[in-house]
């Protein structure tokens, strides 16, 4: 993994698939400016393509609630991967993108080892984990936030903060007319699409996946004529829950903006995917269920009205959410109804959407972190002696 002393060696950690996305641009583009970096860490399946010499795939780290044993063990695994080449290489800077649990750790470590930490898209403790602020204060040297609100509470807290617009407004790509898309993937362009997106971890397709298809039936006895098209997000394990699907709907594993641009509505999983409708018009209703005890802790912690991002931008209920146990076929389809069958009501919500492009800036966000981060590293002197040896750190 050595490599000649001219190189610039940069670790960078993305534990989501949001992440990865983002991650993977930042590291092309990164690369375009500054061609002696060399990006070592934990990502996904994009930015292993963009050029990542991989420590540790993201891939099963991605988890939503409290971790199972087995997830725990990979955690683990992970973080001695990346606790070990952080002590024992001399590196520019480490580049954290959210996955604050993991991260922020991490950035931890970083200080410790007198390594410059570059926070990309900003743990949400603005809504839970306040006690986090201080980490983000003592352990990073430069935030880059992505979400309007979020400089000026950064800031009020004391930590080094540029807000550089979302990445969303560069990668929303939907290229084929609704035409083209129907015939490729062997739907009727003249009969009502429901969009189904039921998350991009495999807890999240368990919990969601079958009510949201049993909310797809109970809407066809009424109209049908309805169509769906579930996204199975890349890197989820294939089984018998997407087996099923296949049996009654189109299974897609590409084609997520296009089917969020030509559907109706959509039912989503809680996650940035609602931001991505939000950016592309589509109406949706959300879900968000956790375990008994996971979702216990989190009505102790979640200080914000709403847990939809679009919901959060608007400061209204634009996107109807739908929590825990009220997640059920009847109350997503009285939701969701409107929005598939009612023209009226469908370009409402459109119109409301609409303001979310507005309040996050305009497109170039990608090539401002870039350039950011370049800045910062460029800044940054290399260590002029070893770091501590992995010891040191315990």
């Amino acid at each position: 993994m050595r490599r000649g002393n001219g190189e610039v060696k940069v670790l960078i950690v993305a534990g989501e698939e949001s992440g990865d996305l983002y991650g993977a641009e930042l590291i092309r583009r990164v690369r375009e400016i500054y061609p002696g970096v060399i990006f070592y860490g934990i990502g996904g399946r994009r930015m292993r393509a963009a050029g990542l010499e991989c420590l540790f795939p993201a891939e099963p780290l991605s988890v939503v609630g409290l971790p199972s044993l087995s997830q725990l063990r990979l955690l683990r695994e992970a973080w001695q991967s990346i606790r070990e080449f952080l002590v024992d290489q001399p590196l520019r800077a480490t580049v954290l993108i959210d996955f604050p649990g993991f991260n922020l750790r991490l950035a931890r470590l970083c200080r410790r080892v007198g390594v410059p930490v570059f926070y990309y898209v900003a743990p949400q403790v603005w809504a839970w984990h306040r006690r986090r602020i201080k980490t983000l204060r003592r352990c990073v040297d430069l935030l880059a936030v992505v979400l309007p609100f979020e400089k000026e509470f950064f800031e009020k807290e004391g930590v080094r903060t540029v807000f550089v617009g979302h990445p969303l407004l560069d990668l929303l790509r939907p290229t084929l007319s609704r035409r083209l898309f129907c015939e490729i993937v062997g739907l009727s362009p003249h009969h009502p699409l429901l969009g189904i997106f039921p998350g991009s971890r495999p807890s999240e397709v368990q919990r969601l996946l079958p009510t949201f298809l049993e909310t797809y039936r109970l809407l066809r006895r009424d109209h049908p004529h309805l169509q769906a098209v579930a996204v199975k997000a890349g890197g989820l394990p294939e089984d018998s829950l997407w087996e099923e699907a296949r049996k009654e709907i189109r299974v897609l594993s590409g084609y997520q903006h296009e089917v969020l641009r030509h559907a109706e509505a959509a039912l989503m999983a809680s996650g940035t995917i609602t931001l991505e409708g939000a950016l592309l018009g589509t109406p949706m209703v959300a879900a968000y269920r956790l375990s008994g005890w996971a979702f216990f802790l989190a009505r102790l912690l979640v200080r914000v009205p709403y847990i939809t991002l679009p919901n959060l931008i608007l400061g209204e209920r634009v996107v109807p959410e739908v929590l825990q146990d009220e997640v059920t076929p009847e109350r997503l389809a009285e939701e969701i109804r409107p929005f598939l069958f009612e023209t009226r009501a469908r370009e409402e919500v459109r119109h409301k959407l609409g303001r979310v492009r507005e309040l996050l800036g305009g497109p170039g966000a990608t090539r401002r972190v870039a350039e950011l981060l370049v800045d910062f590293l460029r800044a940054t002197s290399p260590p002029e002696s070893p770091p501590p040896s992995a010891s040191a750190t315990h």
